[in-house]
């Protein structure tokens, strides 16, 4: 069995998700998109300039990723976020950085919070980038 993270772009980010898998594979190291597979003309769910289905990793982790332009009652959460373990001062600065510029937010400033905080590593921030995902970044110790 293999559990595998998958999003899910809908509403104002449907669309918006070949964009951002370029995006996350271009600032994250050893990252690749896998496969991208497209709606027929037609076909329910979504038409052929969105992404059906498709494969990409960060850092060798693999996601999926969809779009539908069906009316959902949903979108993306910060309820539910992508965590990430940096091993240095640059990568956490560059990637929290990268993911809460042009249209992100921050939402706890990168900072050093202290064990009597939230106690995960030297370093925290989290963030939500411009394709609605929330990102928790932490600096190993």
């Amino acid at each position: 069995m293999q559990i595998t993270t998958f999003l899910t772009f809908v509403g104002n980010q449907c669309g918006r998700a070949e964009e951002a898998i370029n995006f996350y594979t271009s600032i994250f190291p050893n990252s690749e998109i896998k496969s991208i597979t497209k709606y027929s003309e037609g076909e329910a769910g979504g038409t052929p300039e969105l992404i059906k289905y498709g494969i990409f990793t960060l850092n060798g982790v693999e996601y999926g990723v969809s779009e539908s332009n069906y009316n959902h009652a949903w979108s993306f959460t910060p309820g539910v976020s992508l965590f990430a373990e940096c091993g240095s001062e640059n990568q956490i600065q560059t990637l929290f950085d990268e993911l809460s510029s042009n249209g992100g937010q921050v939402m706890v400033p990168l900072d050093d919070y202290g064990s009597e905080n939230y106690g995960f590593g030297k370093k925290f921030g989290w963030c939500e980038d411009r394709y609605g995902i929330s990102w928790q970044l932490n600096l190993s110790e």
